[in-house]
């Protein structure tokens, strides 16, 4: 069983060699790195070359994030695929995991899995975070907790629905993992720490700069499975939703 990670960066050179160091540094696992980086002036290029053969390099233009990641994944020859970005890492062991994870499915194709997951906000201390098992609902009524960093799909499974939707300017990794759940995929959660998302004020999360457009998008993604708009009833549905995942995630985290 073979990894397929993808970095998209962006001039973050700053997070940049802790997150190539977290991922080269698995054990236990066959893994390929492909960093896509569209132009980046700040250093991280030459930091990227730096190591070799070791990074699978694409360094060309693209349409932004979602294509970004369409073309790294373009590249990989692996069975299992993940995306960390540049500013977020993984803990160590982590892909070994999910290579366990994985061996004891008998179709992996038929299940993509989340870890638990670390916030870093440069305190030198980190917060947990407790993803629930997400479902289409949930995630339309944006009751879900997901943790990108610590997912993980197969390979075909990234294929048959046609990756990611570049159009998509804000929650494409949303939009991937709720066409899963349409296709008939099921979701699991591994309760382990997997990857670290790292919040400041330079990310997309930390500076809130999208929040608006964000939104947006999960309402245009509601209305197109669901072919309505948000009602009064989804109200109730969401919060109804929400109560029952605070109950599972107290429970989960004593």
């Amino acid at each position: 069983m073979k990894f397929s990670i993808v970095t998209i960066s962006f001039n973050q050179k700053q997070y940049l060699k802790t997150c190539i160091d977290s991922i080269l540094s698995q054990k236990g696992v066959e893994l390929e790195y492909i960093i896509v980086d569209p132009g980046s002036t700040d250093g991280s290029r030459e930091l990227i070359a730096s190591y070799g053969e070791q990074i699978i390099k694409v360094f060309e233009p693209d349409a932004g994030p979602a294509d970004g990641l369409n073309r790294g994944f373009a590249k990989a020859t692996g069975d299992i695929y993940g995306f960390i970005n540049s500013d977020d890492y993984l803990m160590p062991e982590a892909l070994k995991c999910v290579a366990d994870f994985c061996e004891r499915q008998k179709k992996i194709d038929s299940v993509f899995v989340t870890g638990h997951g670390l916030i870093d906000r440069g305190t030198g201390k980190l917060s947990r975070v407790y993803p629930t098992v997400l479902t289409a609902e949930a995630m339309l009524q944006v009751a879900a907790v997901m943790f990108q960093q610590s997912t993980f799909f197969s390979a075909n499974l990234f294929k048959q629905t046609k990756g990611f939707n570049v159009k998509n300017t804000t929650c494409w990794d949303y939009e991937l993992f709720l066409r899963f759940l349409t296709a008939g995929v099921q979701h699991a959660v591994i309760k382990k720490e997997l990857a670290a998302f790292r919040l400041h004020e330079g990310s997309i999360s930390g500076s809130g700069r999208l929040e608006e457009r964000y939104f947006k998008d999960l309402d245009i993604l509601f209305q197109e499975f669901k072919g309505r708009p948000r009602g009064l009833q989804d109200f109730f549905v969401k919060y109804s939703l929400r109560l029952k995942r605070e109950i599972k995630r107290k429970l989960w985290a004593a």
